[in-house]
């Protein structure tokens, strides 16, 4: 694996912390020069420090996804820096926790801005680099992108739309030889969910889940690493993630009451 990285360039967006930071570390330690980009100047020179201390390579740009004139420069960036770009791993994301009837329909706005519209806007510039490079392209998704959750329409909506847009950013690109993986990780330990908008818009700031339960974000960075190696398209990363995906195809209506149920337990769910 390390020969197949060994002196290839990435993006990471969203690499000030949990999943995009490990896949950034992680990359790194393979030997991709990678660039990182979040909001938080701070958070990412403490991740390019921990790359470079372990002898990794890597440079950081302070920008916000949702807007197209700084994912330009981004890509310019990467571009006048090291000349190429072989992996752009599109991260950033919110999550929400919000009843429909409740929610301010700007936060959905929201949603929609950093998981979907940032990943079109880096896309866009990005493409004819990965398709001259015949790179990867991957989005970090959900199991909120194969089956809608209760209480998060937003972040399911997102994650739909961003999995019919890289499907066909693939299908368009057969000739050329992308390479395009969707990640759908299971429930990650990181803090988006105490970032998560509620429905006034204000983050909720605690999580309604057992972290400690969940996967970690060096375990999902791993599996994404060995997936971009091995050229994965659709990347499903728990059990859990796996018989929705299933379920999906074969028994669909079998999900809604289950996926309910689950929502609804976690503590002042927006569903009870």
């Amino acid at each position: 694996m390390e020969r197949f990285y060994k002196n290839k360039v990435a993006i990471v967006t969203g690499a000030s912390s949990g999943i995009g930071k490990a896949i950034a570390v992680e990359l790194a330690l393979r030997g991709v020069k990678v660039v990182l980009a979040a909001r938080r100047e701070d958070k990412l020179q403490e991740v390019v420090k921990i790359i470079r201390d372990n002898g990794g390579e890597a440079i950081y740009s302070v920008m916000d996804v949702t807007v197209e004139k700084l994912c330009q420069k981004l890509i310019n960036t990467t571009i006048e820096q090291h000349g190429k770009l072989d992996i752009l791993i599109c991260n950033a994301g919110i999550s929400m926790r919000a009843n429909f009837r409740d929610v301010n329909v700007d936060v959905l706005h929201r949603l929609m801005d950093v998981n979907f519209w940032g990943t079109v806007y880096c896309t866009k510039y990005a493409l004819p680099y990965l398709i001259e490079s015949k790179g990867s392209l991957v989005g970090i998704s959900s199991i909120a992108g194969i089956h809608g959750l209760p209480g998060r329409t937003g972040y399911s909506a997102s994650k739909f739309a961003l999995t019919g847009f890289l499907e066909t950013i693939r299908i368009e690109n057969l000739k050329n030889k992308l390479h395009v993986m969707i990640a759908v990780p299971g429930f990650t330990a990181t803090n988006i969910r105490f970032k998560a908008l509620i429905a006034d818009g204000s983050e909720q700031g605690n999580t309604p889940r057992n972290e400690n339960k969940m996967m970690s974000s060096e375990k999902v960075a791993k599996c994404v690493a060995r997936g971009i190696q091995r050229k994965k398209r659709f990347l499903i990363l728990d059990w859990e993630g796996r018989i929705t995906s299933l379920l999906k195809k074969f028994c669909c209506y079998c999900l809604d009451k289950p996926f309910y149920r689950a929502m609804a337990k976690e503590p002042d769910s927006p569903l009870n």
